[in-house]
């Protein structure tokens, strides 16, 4: 009785997240990873303080993240792997370490971190540990390389 009871609480919220595109949840495909999240929100939150976090950016003759065309150059393989890294570095780096003396935005940047973490909790991990290592020690080649030829 109770497995068909989880059965039937399970189909319900499949069903509702499917059938109610007005919330704002989204599911994304990423690889092996698929999470559902409300994009719609983060972007609200996001808009109530980009114009103030904007006019604080000193270094404005560069930018990080320069289109999503770089993003979608990812291999949907990867994908899983390079949101779970992005989020990673926006909650221990980007949240962590922006100050304001403004209350709402510091609200909205908790409010962002909390649906990041949200997300990340949600994603698979990316490789093994050990595979991880051998991976990327494997093409420490190619950082040499880019850090040689940026002199």
């Amino acid at each position: 009785m109770k497995a068909s009871g989880l059965a039937f609480g399970l189909l319900s919220v499949v069903f509702y997240l499917l059938w109610t595109p007005s919330s704002g949840l989204k599911i994304l495909h990423l690889g092996s990873c698929v999470i559902v999240t409300n994009l719609q929100e983060i972007q609200s939150e996001f808009s109530e303080i980009r114009d103030s976090v904007q006019a604080s950016d000193r270094n404005t003759d560069f930018r990080i993240l320069r289109s999503t065309g770089s993003l979608q150059d990812t291999e949907p393989s990867d994908r899983c792997c390079l949101l779970r890294h992005l989020l990673r570095l926006y909650l221990d780096r980007v949240f962590k370490n922006y100050q304001t003396s403004d209350h709402h935005t510091l609200r909205k940047i908790s409010s962002l971190a909390n649906s990041f973490l949200t997300i990340k909790k949600d994603l698979q991990l990316c490789l093994e540990p050990q595979a991880a290592a051998v991976k990327v020690l494997g093409e420490l080649d190619i950082l040499l390389r880019w850090m040689e030829e940026t002199q």
